[in-house]
């Protein structure tokens, strides 16, 4: 995990998040039923490089997008293609920037149209539980005071917290040490907090179980259930004053 040494750093940092919180809120005004997952990926490949940045996804160990789209059941690592978004549908997009050495990377998940209740509920609670494990990012708590309140509120709500993919520290490097997991894990060693770690924090959040599997193209993670699953990330830097979520648009 990087821990930043000066205000250079963390311009840097923020400049890289900066141009992902704008590409998704770009997707986001795009995002309409009919559209493919690969116009919305070719969307923010031109956005993201016409503001100087890289997509960071984009050769990551062979993943062939700028984007990760994952649709309804598809947890995270969802491939664009010429799938069409349809109404109903919810639609989780994960974004990777690099510039000037240092990476930003941060997710959301959008409705499609007129989404039913019950998936309007999954995104809600995913999103507040990741807003609740942010607030426990102070100096001097540990890790598992993040893991174990997004954990809690999750289950609070009849929902379950995917185990396989994890948060992680992020930096000079995509994905750094230590891996942050959405739930409380007692034997994990427990990271106690201090300012100038800088870490993407992402909860996975299913309607039915949290077990999932991968689908054979490698990538797309799947329930293995068939419920929905919704996915929020931030990128989140810890300073003596909190946490200040470096992923956020100006104003949020």
């Amino acid at each position: 995990m990087i821990l930043l040494k000066d205000e250079d750093e963390l311009r840097y940092l923020r400049e890289s998040n900066h141009i992902v919180a704008q590409t998704l809120e770009l997707l986001a005004r795009h995002l309409q039923p009919g559209i493919t997952t690969a116009e919305l990926d070719r969307l923010a490949e031109d956005f993201i490089c016409r503001q100087g940045g890289r997509p960071a996804f984009k050769g990551y160990r062979g993943f062939p997008a700028s984007a990760c789209i994952s649709i309804n059941d598809q947890v995270v690592h969802g491939i664009p293609g010429p799938r069409k978004v349809r109404n109903g549908d919810i639609v989780s997009i994960d974004i990777g920037v690099l510039k000037h050495g240092f990476y930003g990377d941060a997710a959301a998940t959008f409705p499609a149209g007129n989404v039913p209740p019950a998936a309007r509920k999954l995104m809600q609670v995913t999103r507040e539980s990741l807003s609740r494990g942010i607030d426990q990012l102070q100096a001097g708590n540990r890790l598992s005071d993040y893991s174990r309140t997004v954990q809690q509120y999750v289950e609070r709500h009849g929902c379950s917290v995917v185990r396989d993919f994890v948060g992680h520290g992020i930096g000079r490097s995509l994905h750094e040490e230590p891996q942050i997991p959405n739930f409380y894990l007692p034997s994990t060693f427990d990271l106690r907090l201090k300012p100038g770690m800088v870490m993407s924090l992402e909860p996975m959040v299913n309607q039915g179980s949290w077990k999932v599997r991968v689908l054979k193209d490698g990538w797309t993670a799947v329930t293995r259930d068939g419920s929905l699953s919704a996915h929020y990330e931030h990128t989140v830097a810890i300073t003596e004053d909190g946490p200040w979520i470096l992923s956020a648009l100006d104003g949020d």
